[in-house]
């Protein structure tokens, strides 16, 4: 006999249904998977088979195959166990054909038949084909945010078979949870002095630029950065539900409530590889520290410590928003649209900007600048030093301006953004700058001057430009981009004095 029933695999962040086709017929007893499962689909034989014994049913002792279509689809993970054990027992005459009518499984099961979780319920059940979903109790939140299926939830297949049957009802799914707003995290009162670096990360929040700090330990540069995502608007609701379905793929924590608001804040450590920042992996393809980022901050901490060969590969996804990742039965494209803070110290020993302290030598110092590409260098639309700040401000009592107060002016400056078609100045094309960010004569000069001298690139002066026009934008000034908001958009922009002087070496 022959059953259908309806599944969904994951690759990449999305979900594909998938028809889990059972047959059984005479013949020496066996259990084969076709239509090209992975290494843990194929084990599904043995789960689904001790599941089903283990909740008081029959196995047949006689010959089943297990269909996956489509074919040309690789699967991948343990969530078509259900499936199949649904698929086994309307085979075999235990359910009722009706029972898989329209309906959806979802789920891994166990050797005892409790169904568990998987990663990406989130696009599985989104690409679900049934009205009807059956997913874990602890994956129904994920599947309610959907929004477009009825979600049951059973904790076994025993107890999914009780339910099939009419013998029990369902269990009552809880409603989405009404959440109250996520705290913006650590506070800019925290931070005393650094007038500068606190300027430029208002900018950078307040237009998406991405932001390089450069200076010795302590000076306060990972304090800044953690920061950061406080003073950015909540993710709207198509944003929060891709940066949710991202995470889920990755099997990563959901915060309460299931969606994901606040920005992400994603700083790996500089021992990462380059799988791990981009995403990919020999099997499975799962999303990467630079998609987990997304619509919000990566941050690289120590940055030249990372191997350089792993730094170059955020220069394509800087600045297109997505990682193709390619295999030869796969390819993915992942979401990968994040805000890029880094910080470094001046020299491997850190004291560079106090010269009778360094003990790096000149060659020391050249290999360590040398890390660090001139083209991802060049991505960086702000460049500033944080030194150490002076004891007296460190000592002081007086508050700092706090997040809340410069979130305020960042909203004001993003809703302008949006208001031109953008998320953020950032995202201005040339063709957007010449209409929103025209330049007055002595601004033109001046960027001449720049390009003539070296100072800039063409990549740089558009970034030049699109950082003018988040600084007028902060300052309430909507007409063409005047020579002081250039002129602070090249300062904010000028490389260490070190690091000219050892790149050029």
């Amino acid at each position: 006999m022959l059953a259908t029933v309806t599944s969904a695999t994951l690759l990449g962040v999305d979900g594909h249904a998938v028809s889990v086709e059972v047959h059984v017929s005479s013949g020496l007893p066996s259990f084969t998977v076709v239509g090209q499962p992975d290494s843990s689909c194929r084990e599904a034989r043995d789960r689904v088979r001790a599941a089903i014994l283990s909740s008081g049913l029959s196995w047949p002792q006689r010959r089943c195959t297990v269909n996956l279509a489509p074919t040309g689809l690789r699967k991948i993970g343990a969530g078509l166990d259900l499936a199949m054990a649904v698929g086994v027992l309307v085979a075999t005459e235990q359910l009722p054909p009706s029972v898989a009518e329209d309906v959806g499984f979802v789920g891994e099961l166990g050797l005892d038949g409790a169904l568990r979780k998987v990663p990406g319920v989130l696009p599985l059940v989104d690409a679900v084909e049934a009205k009807v979903v059956v997913v874990p109790p602890d994956a129904r939140v994920e599947a309610q945010l959907v929004g477009r299926h009825e979600v049951r939830i059973v904790g076994s297949l025993g107890e999914l078979v009780s339910c099939l049957r009419g013998d029990i009802s369902w269990p009552a799914v809880p409603p989405l949870d009404q959440v109250p707003p996520e705290d913006l995290g650590p506070d800019l009162r925290d931070v005393h002095g650094q007038p500068v670096a606190r300027r430029a990360l208002e900018v950078a929040a307040a237009g998406g630029h991405h932001l390089l700090m450069v200076g010795p330990p302590g000076a306060g540069k990972t304090m800044l950065a953690k920061r950061l995502p406080g003073l950015l608007p909540e993710l709207d609701g198509a944003q929060a539900l891709e940066a949710t379905r991202i995470h889920s793929a990755a099997g990563a924590p959901l915060p309460p409530g299931g969606l994901v608001r606040r920005p992400p804040f994603r700083a790996p450590h500089h021992g990462a590889s380059a799988v791990a920042l981009i995403g990919g992996g020999s099997g499975q393809l799962r999303p990467g520290e630079i998609s987990l980022a997304h619509e919000g901050v990566l941050f690289l901490d120590e940055l030249a410590e990372f191997p350089a060969h792993v730094l170059d590969t955020l220069r394509q996804p800087l600045e297109e928003g997505v990682v193709r990742l390619a295999r030869a039965d796969s390819k993915v494209l992942l979401p990968c649209r994040f805000q890029l803070v880094a910080a470094m110290n001046p020299c491997p020993c850190g004291l560079r900007s106090s010269p009778d302290a360094c003990r790096c030598s000149d060659l020391q110092l050249a290999r360590y600048c040398r890390r660090i590409s001139g083209p991802l260098l060049d991505r960086f639309d702000l460049r500033v030093d944080v030194l150490r700040p002076d004891p007296l401000e460190l000592l002081s009592s007086a508050p700092s301006e706090p997040s809340r107060a410069v979130a305020e002016r960042v909203l004001a400056a993003r809703q302008l953004a949006w208001r031109r078609g953008v998320r953020a100045n950032a995202e201005l094309d040339q063709a957007d700058l010449d209409r929103c960010a025209p330049l007055s004569r002595a601004a033109a000069r001046k960027l001449e001057a720049d390009l003539r001298a070296g100072r800039l690139t063409g990549r740089g002066l558009q970034r030049v430009r699109r950082v003018a026009r988040t600084i007028a934008d902060l300052a309430g000034h909507g007409g063409e981009l005047s020579v002081e908001h250039v002129a602070e958009a090249c300062a904010l922009r000028t490389e260490p004095s070190f690091l000219v002087q050892r790149l050029a070496g």
